[in-house]
């Protein structure tokens, strides 16, 4: 399965809940972190529901 890179570029204030919850799910606390997920449906839509918070980067 594909691994891709999801790094937090915007802050989280003022946000809905739901969308806080998302981020805090993805494992990401703070401006600037990176995690790494295995591309499944369920990853890809969480960061669906928060791309304008993050970007996404595809690794080999």
């Amino acid at each position: 399965m594909a691994k891709i890179l999801v790094k937090q570029v915007k802050s989280q204030i003022k946000c809905p809940q739901t969308q806080k919850r998302t981020l805090e799910a993805l494992g990401l606390k703070k401006i600037g972190q990176v995690v790494a997920h295995d591309a499944s449906a369920s990853i890809l839509g969480m960061v669906n529901k928060v791309k304008h918070l993050v970007s996404v980067e595809e690794t080999k």
